[in-house]
């Protein structure tokens, strides 16, 4: 039997060895490895990458969505499920948009557990499933028309829904079950869950496109100020290479994020 090999981190001991635990007892799976901190997790994920990484939300050095945001970028293959006191509200789609595949509460039963890993491990995606929530339904849709400006400015570089995407999470907003909007949209049932699997890739490559652009707009030189004198150059004054250097900069690791399109700069 190929097994599922699953790489453990968290800061308490007695929860990570439940888990362990729990996995042990199970033919189907090997655990290959566990630390109590994210930043050991990575190194260890990097040199011998495991089918799936159950990461602590809350870590002392390297919370849990960045460190996630960090192996879904470099790792694909990866799977990650994230650890939490309650699977509920902005946490949890901050969680969903880092690339999590699954999201558990930390008292979660055994089963459930094991249900959502060996889900992971075929192919599945339960994070989709948290979709079907009417408010988190709501709040992805609004996040996608905010999406929807802010890309007047970024020459479409970020991800949009679909027509059809914006009809089911409107749907599932609605309070309407999966049920409902399969008819409605005249498809079944397995098509509104892949278009739930559309959005969660669409959330993810939008949280790492916003990330390059945080990380490019630290590094952007400070405005100029009026110089004091005419014709002096204001200590903080930004030239036309510097402010080159730093477009460059950001459309190479947009590229990184979306793939080789071709972006305008």
């Amino acid at each position: 039997m190929k097994k599922t090999r699953v790489f453990l981190s968290d800061p308490q001991v007695l929860f990570r060895e439940g888990i362990h635990f729990v996995l042990s007892g199970e033919e189907d799976f090997e655990v290959i490895g566990e630390t109590t901190g994210n930043e050991e997790a990575i190194a260890f994920i990097e040199a011998t990458p495991p089918h799936i990484a159950i990461l602590s939300l809350h870590a002392a050095r390297l919370e849990g969505i960045e460190a996630t945001r960090r192996i879904r970028r470099n790792l694909p293959s990866v799977a990650v499920i994230l650890t939490m006191d309650k699977t509920e509200g902005e946490l949890l789609l901050a969680a969903i948009r880092s690339g999590a595949s699954a999201c558990l509460a930390r008292d979660a039963d055994p089963e459930h557990l094991l249900d959502t890993i060996r889900a992971i491990a075929k192919g599945g995606s339960p994070s989709a499933e948290e979709l079907l929530q009417p408010g988190l339904a709501s709040i992805v849709l609004n996040e996608f028309n905010n999406v929807a400006a802010l890309n007047e400015q970024l020459d479409n570089l970020l991800a949009s829904l679909s027509l059809k995407e914006t009809q089911v999470l409107s749907g599932i907003a609605a309070s309407d079950d999966i049920k409902q909007i399969a008819r409605r949209l005249e498809t079944d049932e397995e098509a509104v869950r892949n278009s739930l699997k559309a959005v969660l890739t669409k959330l993810m490559a939008n949280d790492q496109a916003r990330s390059v652009l945080e990380a490019a707009r630290k590094k952007l030189p400070a405005k100029a100020k009026s110089p004091s004198t005419k014709g002096a150059r204001g200590s903080d004054y930004v030239t036309r290479d510097e402010f080159r250097d730093f477009q460059e900069t950001l459309m190479a690791g947009l590229r990184s994020v979306i793939g080789d399109q071709p972006l305008k700069s």
